[in-house]
């Protein structure tokens, strides 16, 4: 709510921007929504739990940004977003870096 209330105070500053590694609530989205030229960005941070869910399937396609956020913010297997991943890519140690997999915990190739 602080961010949305700080972002409608100072809107008049840009012409558009991108909330990034939105994790707030519909409420807070639908407030975003209404602004013209916000966009959403979303990663594994914003898919977390169920609520993140229900909250990101009511963005529409044309605000949405997808962010990589490599090589934090992943998709753990314990958010729920886990559920929806379909591919999944075999991982390294974070000191044992291969060429062609992801070091585990990271999320750039």
């Amino acid at each position: 709510e602080d961010f949305v209330a700080m972002l409608t105070k100072h809107r008049h500053r840009f012409g558009s921007g991108v909330v990034h590694s939105f994790t707030g609530t519909l409420d807070e989205l639908e407030a975003l929504l209404e602004m013209e030229n916000i966009y959403i960005g979303i990663n594994g941070c914003s898919l977390k739990t169920q609520e993140n869910l229900e909250t990101v399937k009511r963005l529409p396609l044309d605000r949405l940004m997808l962010e990589t956020d490599a090589p934090w913010c992943s998709i753990k297997n314990t958010h729920a977003g886990s559920a929806l991943v379909r591919t999944k890519l075999a991982e390294k140690k974070p000191k044992k870096f291969e060429f062609g997999f992801p070091v585990n915990g990271r999320c750039e190739p």
